[in-house]
């Protein structure tokens, strides 16, 4: 008798027992159970959506790694003036990058998500009703640093925007594909430094051209303001199609 399952095997050929064989999780019964789950999301997404519709609001999901930018963005681009915006914001803990958004002059709700390397469409909606949307006219999801888990659920944005900094090199576009495959704007930053980390630019345009030829991509970089015209006339030009 096994001590470790309770089945019976011949001790004198032990080594032809596998544990393996009793696999303790059922495959099939996973894949539904992680179905479910999205498609319950992505009804709770197209709802924020309609929500965000009636208000005549364009929402934006920002992905990235953690240190990519997001939050210093997001300040300069509040800090222009040109919009009223909201900010749903996703971190594991603290709030201190809420604090940050409503300090550089805009609203601001911190969701923390615990263990959760992602916001998903529920959390979102609950930090919608913490926003005065009737004030706004562009809302920003900041999602939790991760380039895995936020790719594969659908928050209610209406575009999908994912930063890369150059510290982080410029092979990441191909090592994690879902991700910038989901992009609708991908957004090269801290450009002023490039030159210390080797990032080639180039090839960052090209392994996003090759795996989402719809995606448009910037280069810019929020602390010195270089190209942050181009993010401002993207933003002011999806706003006028609303």
């Amino acid at each position: 008798m096994c001590k470790d399952c309770g089945c019976s095997m011949d001790t004198g050929n032990a080594k032809e027992h596998h544990h393996h064989d009793h696999p303790a999780l059922n495959e099939t019964k996973t894949i539904e159970v992680v179905s479910k789950i999205l498609s319950e999301n992505d009804k709770e997404a197209d709802h924020n959506r309609a929500h965000l519709d009636e208000h005549s609001i364009l929402c934006i999901n920002l992905m990235s790694s953690p240190g990519a930018g997001k939050t210093t963005l997001l300040e300069s681009t509040i800090k222009t003036g040109k919009f009223k915006i909201g900010v749903v914001e996703g971190d594991l803990e603290t709030n201190k990058d809420a604090d940050r958004i409503i300090k550089a002059g805009a609203k601001a709700h911190q969701i923390t998500t615990g263990q959760a390397c992602h916001l998903d469409a529920f959390m979102v909606h609950k930090g919608l009703h913490h926003l005065p949307l009737n004030e706004l006219n562009l809302v920003f999801i900041e999602n939790v640093g991760n380039l895995v888990c936020p790719a594969s659920y659908d928050v209610g944005a209406h575009l999908n925007v994912v930063l890369l900094s150059t510290p982080e090199g410029s092979d990441k576009v191909s090592k994690y594909p879902v991700m910038f495959r989901a992009a609708d704007l991908v957004i090269v930053t801290k450009s002023s430094i490039k030159e210390h980390f080797d990032f080639d630019t180039k090839d960052v345009i090209e392994d996003v051209r090759k795996l989402n030829p719809r995606a448009d991509i910037i280069e810019l970089d929020s602390k010195t303001g270089e190209g942050m015209d181009k993010w401002i006339k993207y933003l002011e030009f999806k706003m006028e199609l609303r």
